[in-house]
């Protein structure tokens, strides 16, 4: 059990672009940084702990948080964790940042995350992590795994209707991020003719089916329920977080159903009292580096039977304004900064 309540207390975020070039790393991060104090009405000797997360190799740079967890965040004789586990450094962060609050090790920590990616060679980063004797010719970089996951969902369930209602996660997640002020791909009147006669990447994802590069900043501040409700009058409270993790060898077992998500929904369900996530739930935002992982991730959370992923898109269920909107803020589809 935890020993403390974990509440968000304040958060920076800077616009997304496919480039940053008015700024470097530290000057990026700054921003951020600066946003979520003065949400919080913090100063930086208020803050505990900092804990950074970035894909290094990604970008061609080494041991990013000794200079901007310093020069950019200020941390000068203050702990400073980095957190870097591939395109999940994101959700890593948000966990890690939960339990070093609830755990008792802090009682308020700076949660930072960042991708400066154009000013180093991501592709050959993101490629050249894979084995090398099969991972690299066979996968296509990080889409290949995607596209099989896509190729297995449509020869279960039909490549045309699929196809339509993947189309039709794009116009609606583009749609979204259009309401969204620092969102990267912003297209609010896009249809599913133009997602569909797009250039086809990796079969069956064309274009606009998968998410760009994005480069920009968020930093979070977590406090316990003693220092949160010195600051804020209206904190976000975390009601729980579960995980579960898989590993899979290359191609040798990509399972469109996604285990783990099913797990770890499961657990967190059960820990709140989720008997219904579509009825229980407000929102979700979910992880859609595709429009097709949309379409299984709704269904291994359980938002629907499998399969029937479709169904939330042909009710309105997932759309703005319907029962329980799926990526309100356009989601990875629409802004990636990768780590």
């Amino acid at each position: 059990m935890p020993k403390h309540d974990v509440a968000i207390v304040g958060i920076g975020q800077t616009k997304f672009r496919s480039k940053r070039r008015d700024v470097n790393i530290p000057e990026m991060i700054y921003e951020a940084v600066r946003m979520a104090l003065d949400d919080a009405n913090l100063e930086i000797k208020d803050i505990d702990a900092l804990l950074i997360g970035n894909m290094d190799h990604f970008e061609g740079i080494n041991f990013s948080e000794l200079w901007t967890g310093i020069d950019a965040c200020g941390f000068y004789l203050k702990p400073v964790v980095k957190i870097a586990t591939g395109g999940t450094t994101g959700s890593s962060l948000g966990i890690s940042g939960y339990y070093n609050i609830a755990s008792g090790i802090y009682n308020k920590v700076l949660v930072v995350g960042w991708e400066k990616l154009n000013e180093g060679g991501a592709t050959t980063g993101i490629i050249t992590a894979f084995d090398p004797v099969w991972e690299r010719p066979s996968l296509a970089g990080a889409l290949g795994p995607l596209a099989l996951m896509a190729n297995i969902y449509a020869s279960k369930y039909g490549i045309e209707r699929s196809m339509e209602a993947a189309a039709d996660v794009v116009v609606k997640n583009r749609s979204n991020a259009a309401n969204n002020e620092f969102a990267h791909l912003q297209m609010p009147n896009i249809t599913t003719d133009f997602v569909m006669s797009s250039q086809m990447i990796s079969y069956p994802l064309r274009l606009h089916d998968c998410c760009p590069q994005s480069e920009g900043a968020c930093a979070v501040i977590y406090a316990n329920e003693n220092e949160a409700k010195k600051i804020t009058d209206n904190p976000a409270w975390f009601k729980g977080v579960s995980t579960a993790h898989y590993y899979t060898f290359g191609c040798d077992d990509i399972m469109y159903n996604l285990p783990t998500a099913t797990i770890a929904s499961k657990k967190i369900y059960k820990k709140v009292g989720i008997k219904d996530p579509v009825k229980d739930l407000d929102v979700a935002e979910i992880y859609e580096p595709t429009s097709w992982a949309e379409l299984a991730w709704t269904e291994a959370l359980g938002f629907c039977d499998f399969g029937k992923g479709r169904t939330l898109l042909d009710e309105g269920i997932s759309k703005m304004g319907g029962e329980m909107p799926v990526n309100p803020s356009g989601g990875v589809l629409s802004t990636n900064p990768i780590g």
